[in-house]
């Protein structure tokens, strides 16, 4: 796919632990020509963990893309009215953020980007990673598995022993997901092998 003249904007929102596969995922937008727009929750504009602080990813988030970070509600509703984005990835999609966007509750920028791209009825792509996946959020994930505009990065469970209820996403599949959706089309298989049980 052609990927010159097409605007990605990009949420991450707190599974710190998968940030290290997402970033070379935007780079990957970069070199295919596409312009990312880079939007963040709330935990990683303020929270440092053992994956890293939040400044060093908000540097690489800059350093990539070569524009600001959208990190308000109020930065991010522009996104409707304007329709600037042609798809909106939300990688990772923790469980809280599926749960809210289950629930149509806006309170942070990836939200509100996830809302306006709905109302532009342009697609959505996901790459779920949450523990409760099989758990209290399976029934989150069931609502948006059957909303309309709403595509789902490949996932399987990555640790079925030691966390039986935990999804993530293949998150090198980010870009064919979203080539997909583009065209309306769901990414398959959408349900994959994480687990290496061998």
């Amino acid at each position: 796919m052609n990927w010159q003249g097409i605007t990605v904007g990009f949420a991450l929102t707190g599974s710190h632990c998968t940030f290290e596969e997402v970033m070379p995922q935007i780079q990957g937008f970069i070199d295919a020509g596409a312009k990312v727009i880079p939007i963040a929750s709330n935990t990683l504009m303020s929270t440092d963990t053992r994956f890293g602080t939040s400044e060093h990813w908000q540097k690489q988030l800059k350093d990539i893309t070569g524009n600001d970070i959208i990190s308000t509600i109020v930065s991010a509703e522009p996104l409707g009215p304007s329709k600037l984005l042609d798809v909106l990835v939300i990688a990772p999609c923790t469980g809280n953020t599926t749960s809210k966007l289950a629930n149509a509750m806006t309170e942070s920028a990836v939200l509100m980007a996830a809302k306006a791209q709905m109302r532009n009825q342009r697609p959505l792509v996901l790459a779920i990673s949450t523990n409760d996946g099989l758990g209290l959020n399976a029934a989150n994930i069931a609502k948006l598995l059957i909303t309309k505009n709403i595509y789902f990065v490949p996932y399987g469970q990555d640790a079925p022993i030691a966390k039986p209820n935990s999804l993530v996403a293949r998150m090198d599949l980010i870009m064919p997901t979203c080539e997909s959706a583009l065209q309306g089309k769901q990414f398959q298989p959408m349900l994959i092998e994480r687990f290496n049980f061998s």
